[in-house]
């Protein structure tokens, strides 16, 4: 199991101010030497904090996995397609939207993904990952994609305000596991893990490969630092 640190949100508080610092690149060499197995970046449409040149930073700069998290529009496919990360991960992307707010349409985007937007990619050694709920039936259509990997979305178990509603969660997003690990696929999972809720979900739900933790890790990193923050991180994984 990796640990992948997103770090969208030192750019984002760099972008506040314009004055360069503090630097998402900075900050992926910090977590790769703090134990971090890889980064991960989402260029969105409208460069609310990554922007093109931290790209190209990161991948000049980044010796572990790097994940490109991107919506599967013509730009960034493109420039997917130059980068060369080691992993993309397709997710949906709304203007209005503050953060990702759930899994890819999978119905909606099937089509389109199987007739331009996978053979675009499948021209490079680039591996593809789906941001998707743990529903069986988006996992079987990331199957007939033939996508290397998914990423399970963790918003729900991470923002359930009873314990009832947590465990069902868990339980879906532990049969979604079972069943993309049964078909071939690579599971990766994220979005609103933290240090309260990451040492139950990496117990109960098997088989995973990398997680991603952006915004809880970048948080506790203002009051622990960067380094030690990560390593906690990395403690619980480890535990796990």
């Amino acid at each position: 199991m990796q640990l992948l640190v997103n770090v969208d949100h030192v750019a984002t508080l760099r972008n506040a101010r314009g004055e360069g610092y503090p630097s998402p690149i900075e900050a992926a060499e910090v977590c790769e030497r703090a134990g971090a197995e890889g980064i991960v970046f989402h260029l969105r449409k409208d460069r609310r904090h990554i922007r093109d040149e931290d790209v190209y930073a990161l991948k000049k700069g980044v010796k572990g996995t790097l994940d490109f998290e991107m919506a599967a529009t013509r730009e960034m496919l493109n420039m997917c397609v130059e980068i060369k990360p080691d992993l993309i991960t397709l997710v949906p992307e709304s203007r209005q939207e503050l953060t990702t707010e759930g899994g890819l349409n999978m119905p909606g985007v099937f089509d389109d993904f199987e007739h331009r937007v996978f053979p675009h990619v499948r021209q490079t050694n680039i591996a593809i990952s789906l941001f998707i709920d743990p529903n069986p039936e988006d996992v079987e259509l990331a199957h007939k994609l033939d996508s290397d990997a998914i990423e399970l979305h963790t918003g729900t178990y991470a923002n359930a305000r009873s314990e009832p509603s947590r465990n069902a969660e868990l339980e879906r997003l532990r049969k979604a596991a079972e069943q993309a690990h049964e078909l071939g696929m690579k599971v990766n999972a994220g979005h609103g893990l933290n240090l309260d809720n990451l040492g139950d979900f990496i117990h109960y739900v098997p088989h995973l490969n990398d997680v991603s933790i952006g915004h809880a890790l970048i948080s506790t990193a203002l009051f622990k630092g960067l380094e030690n923050t990560v390593k906690e991180f990395l403690e619980i994984m480890e535990a796990g």
